[in-house]
């Protein structure tokens, strides 16, 4: 591979069923591209936990996949409510999830930690009333 990829997908908001299907159409496409499967692994779990993210807190948005031979760069996007306080929601444990999304097994306030540890580089900017962007990068070898 001696160009970029570039992958879009809609993240359908309060829709648990298919959560996790961008992530696991990187998983696929990356497995195939022979990336390395450490790498692999991180990717896919980063990912899906920024799309429950985004199914629990803010009715869905986009995520936007580069593939490069070096790293994968994940970009989410979203126009939910934005985050109040960034560093309290890196805080392993703390969570804002609906009651519903808690029955359901999400929301345990490890969605953020997660992404941050499971990536080589992470930001995360957020409006209230506008929405939040995560960027992340996971180096291939």
């Amino acid at each position: 591979m001696d160009e970029s990829i570039k992958l879009h997908f809609d993240v359908d908001g309060d829709n648990f069923v298919d959560a996790g299907m961008a992530s696991g159409s990187v998983k696929k496409a990356l497995s195939q591209l022979g990336v390395n499967p450490a790498a692999i692994r991180r990717v896919a779990i980063a990912m899906y936990e920024g799309e429950i993210n985004m199914v629990i807190h803010a009715n869905g948005g986009t995520a936007d996949v580069e593939i490069t031979p070096q790293n994968i760069r994940v970009i989410l996007q979203d126009s939910g409510p934005g985050i109040p306080n960034i560093d309290l929601a890196m805080t392993e444990g703390y969570s804002t999830a609906t009651d519903q999304a808690r029955e359901l097994g999400f929301g345990a306030g490890m969605g953020l930690p997660n992404m941050k540890s499971y990536t080589d580089e992470m930001s995360v900017t957020s409006e209230l009333g506008v929405g939040t962007r995560v960027e992340m990068v996971i180096n291939t070898n």
